[in-house]
């Protein structure tokens, strides 16, 4: 039972041991993918959580839209629902909803108006949930690069060691090699999960574009059928 633990230590000790006996480039190296690895899981966490409660309050705040009376009902509590990109389109259109209602003729204008003004919130609210996802991109395409000059540079320096040595054999430049390709393997583990991440990131935001578009057309389909009550109301 205490096989695992004593392997696992002794395995742990060993990529210790590696480490530690790199060269100074291979450590700078190593740094630089840490920090890499670093600031993409600090964006991965972030933007779940963010994603997360995007999802869910954009639920609540479609069934408390459904269910208002009026578009004033629910631009009063809207702010309940802020992580939700939905509500920077509700108020994108209801701004201009509102602007035309206020002036002379106490009616809605144009309707086109009101679909740009959520098509720029829309926008906005995309903008604001890709903001440092491009940092996952630049990490899987450049970190494995990164590990692979590391290592090339290590095979380089156990060559060179072996040619001014005199002795070239196995035993003598595989330790040099394993120390070297550390670098790759390190490369891969800050590169795989970016892609990853990256992938699944962009997935979710596509699928909030294309709720943000539909629920613009739900919204017009509701300005459309409250306009006459509404610019009654106005006229009062």
């Amino acid at each position: 039972m205490h096989l695992i633990p004593c392997s696992a230590l002794l395995v742990g000790g060993e990529i210790l041991d590696l480490l530690t006996s790199t060269g100074p480039v291979a450590k700078f190296v190593l740094l630089v993918l840490l920090a890499f690895s670093l600031i993409s899981w600090a964006i991965i966490l972030t933007k779940w959580s963010l994603l997360r409660r995007a999802r869910v309050q954009s639920g609540r705040f479609l069934r408390a839209f459904r269910k208002a009376q009026r578009l004033q009902d629910i631009a009063t509590v809207a702010d309940q629902f802020r992580p939700s990109p939905l509500v920077g389109v509700f108020e994108g259109g209801f701004q201009e909803y509102k602007r035309q209602l206020a002036g002379p003729a106490a009616s809605l204008r144009s309707l086109t108006a009101v679909q740009r003004g959520m098509q720029i919130g829309a926008s906005e609210e995309i903008t604001r949930l890709e903001r440092n996802v491009p940092w996952l991109a630049i990490t899987a395409a450049v970190t494995p690069f990164i590990g692979l000059f590391g290592t090339v540079w290590g095979i380089i320096d156990a060559f060179h060691g072996l040619g001014t040595a005199g002795g070239a054999t196995l035993r003598a430049v595989a330790p040099g090699i394993s120390e070297a390709l550390i670098t790759t393997a390190a490369g891969l583990a800050a590169a795989i999960p970016a892609v990853i991440a990256y992938n699944l990131i962009g997935n979710s935001i596509r699928q909030f574009a294309a709720r943000g578009d539909d629920f613009t057309l739900e919204v017009l389909n509701a300005i459309e059928s409250i306009q006459p009550q509404a610019a009654a109301e106005a006229r009062r």
